[in-house]
């Protein structure tokens, strides 16, 4: 009942008769009670609070329930949120670990003094379970072959289909340089200077990392995978096939031949291939090693009966081929990545 209506109700008490309000004491009293000023704002206030505090919670309810729906769908602000959280909670945490820690000298409570909760935004992992089955199958079978985590693996491969995709290349071409150039060794260097995980000349295509924050970036996997792809990519132009591409790309263009590096490249694609179709492959499967040595220039023997350094040492006409370098000592595949590249201009 509000104020307006009590006071309707004691104006009409105030109309009965005297003798009524005699007859009845009880009335008598009500109606006393209610011309009283200070009980009708008594009640009016007690009245006041409750309403305010039922729409307070009322609109406390649904600003929660429009804010839940908010972060549903923004899972970065969602992130941000609870990393803020965590940080804040990290901090009270390492201020009594470190106060605790000077009490006993325990050595967690440097370990919690050096917490970092974002760092794992610095690692480059994806759990596996994560990936399609090919994807999955791929990233298994690498972790075993080449003794690495098959999370770090995970990542690299979920990138090589999604730059394969968006460069035109075949995501198992990608990975088998990786695995030769490599070995799937994000801070492997080359004597010359090829670095990272596709190798790729630093120095040679700086321009291309500066997108990227600088030349540093060259031992970010991803980063390094990305730029690795697009040298790939235009090697392959500029050859105009595969095979000339992928020399061009190990920096044995002007050589006679690359070594059998093509060949290493091509063999271990084969392989992924087969397993991303599903083929239950061993790790240990090697590319049979007289393919390699078909490829290589025959070397022409002098006739027996030719003394060394005569002119009867080779037919009429015909010279000797110099042995290739694959064939006094081992090309090392991973040392001459691009180094006789140089960067396209933009």
């Amino acid at each position: 009942m509000t104020a307006y209506e009590r006071a309707a109700t004691s104006l009409e008490f105030v109309a009965i008769g005297a003798d009524e309000v005699e007859q009845s004491p009880k009335a008598n009293r009500k109606v006393a009670g209610l011309r009283s000023p200070g009980v009708l704002f008594v009640q009016d206030v007690v009245e006041g609070v409750r309403c305010v505090s039922h729409n307070a919670l009322a609109m406390v309810g649904l600003t929660a329930v429009v804010l839940a729906l908010f972060l549903t769908g923004r899972a970065d602000v969602r992130y941000s949120l609870e990393g803020q959280a965590l940080t804040w909670l990290m901090e009270r945490a390492n201020l009594r670990a470190g106060v605790a820690g000077e009490e006993s000298g325990d050595a967690d409570g440097a370990l919690l003094a050096m917490a970092e909760p974002e760092a794992i935004q610095r690692a480059t992992a994806t759990n596996p379970s994560e990936l399609n089955r090919q994807q999955s199958a791929v990233a298994y079978w690498i972790a075993r072959r080449y003794n690495v985590a098959p999370e770090p693996i995970s990542r690299l491969v979920q990138e090589a289909w999604d730059v394969g995709r968006r460069v035109n290349l075949e995501p198992t071409l990608v990975l088998a340089v990786m695995a030769i150039e490599s070995g799937f060794n994000p801070f492997a260097q080359s004597h010359v200077g090829a670095q990272g995980l596709m190798q790729v000349m630093t120095r040679v295509h700086h321009d291309k990392y500066k997108i990227f924050g600088g030349q540093n970036a060259a031992f970010d996997p991803v980063t390094n995978l990305r730029v690795g792809v697009q040298v790939l990519k235009e090697c392959i132009q500029r050859a105009g096939s595969l095979e000339g591409g992928l020399k061009y790309y190990v920096g044995a263009a002007n050589l006679v031949d690359d070594g059998g590096y093509a060949f290493k490249v091509l063999a271990e694609q084969g392989f992924l291939r087969q397993v991303a179709n599903g083929v239950k492959l061993p790790v240990t499967v090697s590319a049979p090693q007289a393919v390699v040595q078909a490829e290589v220039p025959p070397v022409m023997a002098p006739a027996p009966a030719a003394k060394a350094g005569s002119a009867a040492a080779s037919p009429a006409g015909i010279q000797p081929v110099a042995p290739a370098a694959s064939d006094v000592a081992p090309v090392p595949h991973r040392t001459e990545q691009v180094a006789l590249l140089t960067p396209t201009a933009h």
